[in-house]
């Protein structure tokens, strides 16, 4: 006597293939978990290396990365006024560069760019105890490829010009791009980004001249510890 297999139904179908998506979906999930578990560490490094190698490129030579990075503290003790300054959350971590003397040779802050031709720009920015611009750098940024990108470093020395810049040069009026009748060199074809940051670094300095006693003090009071 023959045996005849009953045909499969479609709900059977289905059923049996959601079986197998969700077998797949838990092996796949697994695999990922399994994998970040051992990168997360290489990750980590990398990004601190690469967090450092931004920091560093602010300051002279001689500065240890490792250091500089166990500098950081949150700015949450500031008031929100000061703050929205920088625009930028309390979480958000400033660094120290202390020398071998335990002096304060620059405060690394944070900013970001609210008004950048496509979304935000984030930079840092590494500001002398006298208030002056030791450095900015663009950290973040979609503005237009070869147009606004000209902030990065890699693809011009626009970023350059601020360096030795403060509230006393230029005084805060200036502290604009020339085609607005400041001092600071726009882009060719792109003013929107160059405007964003000049008025980002303008109100960085005007943050660290409201609290640079307090942010000096805390730095020089760790190296007494």
């Amino acid at each position: 006597m023959t045996e005849h297999n009953s045909p499969t139904t479609l709900t059977q179908s289905i059923r049996r293939s959601a079986i197998g998506l969700a077998i797949f979906a838990c092996f796949t999930a697994g695999l990922i978990s399994v994998t970040h578990y051992f990168t997360q560490d290489t990750i980590l490094a990398n990004q601190r290396a690469y967090e450092a190698r931004q920091l560093l490129s602010l300051l002279p030579d001689g500065y240890a990365a490792e250091t500089l990075l166990n500098s950081a503290r949150t700015l949450d003790q500031i008031n929100a006024t000061d703050l929205s300054l920088l625009h930028v959350a309390g979480d958000e971590h400033y660094f120290r560069a202390i020398n071998d003397q335990g002096q304060v040779d620059a405060i690394l802050l944070p900013l970001v760019a609210p008004e950048g031709y496509s979304e935000a720009i984030r930079l840092i920015v590494g500001i002398s105890p006298s208030g002056a611009i030791l450095g900015a750098r663009v950290t973040r940024h979609r503005e237009t490829p070869g147009l606004g990108d000209q902030v990065e470093l890699q693809k011009s020395n626009w970023i350059l010009q601020f360096n030795g810049r403060s509230l006393a040069n230029p005084l805060p009026t200036d502290w604009q791009v020339k085609k607005d009748g400041g001092q600071f060199d726009q882009l060719t074809g792109a003013t929107i980004t160059p405007r964003a940051i000049v008025t980002a670094l303008s109100h960085g300095l005007e943050f660290f001249a409201v609290n640079r006693t307090r942010l000096l003090a805390d730095a020089v009071t760790e190296t007494e510890q």
